[in-house]
């Protein structure tokens, strides 16, 4: 099939909302194609979206961080006090959490690539030319994405093999496991925005003449 009738199959699969369907239309590698362009465009509208409103730009995915971590840290203080006070213990007090876990670490890896702590050799760098300096910038941005097409679309046939299976999180009786799972599609499109906001920034810093190579610190602000 061309890559077109692929498209329109995984359109119309989307717009249908039957698990079934999307995972059919998923298993073509055609799809890379399409997470291409829908990558480039999300991208480039979320990039425009935290240029223009800091406060999503600074504490969206800290939000989410920060929530999951607080949610993971009551469910296992309460199921403590509740296995060893009330000799109770929830069934999904040790299901939940790694699911939450997981949507932490996806939308935490977003929002380091931003403030680019993950393996920058930023010392390196900055002993070589501004020429070196930005072709490895060009470089960050082709490898971030490419890892986000990658993430994206392997995760979204997660997503949907899970949900036309009917998985639900073990210890509950309705809670199907794709919500949670679908938090990582959400940080495929988050990563590759974050890649497109950097190098958007390092083609105004080198065409301003400003440093291009700044030291990362893990923890730090953008």
């Amino acid at each position: 099939m061309s890559i077109w009738s692929d498209a329109g199959a995984l359109f119309s699969a989307f717009a249908s909302q039957d698990s079934f369907e999307i995972r059919q239309a998923l298993s073509p590698n055609n799809v890379y194609v399409v997470g291409i362009f829908y990558l480039l465009f999300s991208g480039l509208v979320l990039a425009w979206v935290y240029h223009r409103v800091p406060v999503i730009e600074r504490y969206f995915e800290r939000t989410v961080m920060i929530t999951c971590y607080l949610a993971i840290a009551m469910i296992i203080f309460w199921g403590v006090i509740d296995r060893f006070v009330f000799s109770n213990q929830q069934p999904w007090s040790t299901t939940i959490p790694p699911f939450l876990f997981m949507v932490m670490a996806w939308f935490g890896a977003a929002y380091n690539i931003r403030v680019r702590t993950h393996l920058s050799f930023s010392e390196f760098r900055t002993r070589m030319p501004r020429i070196g300096q930005f072709a490895c910038l060009w470089l960050d941005f082709f490898l971030w994405f490419g890892f986000a097409l990658i993430f994206l679309v392997t995760t979204l046939r997660v997503v949907a093999l899970s949900a036309s299976n009917f998985q639900i999180v073990l210890g509950t009786d309705d809670t199907m496991q794709w919500w949670f799972l679908l938090g990582a599609p959400v940080a495929a499109t988050l990563m590759a925005a974050r890649a497109v906001e950097n190098i958007q920034d390092d083609i105004k810093n080198y065409r301003n003449g400003q440093p291009l190579i700044r030291q990362a610190v893990i923890g730090g602000d953008v």
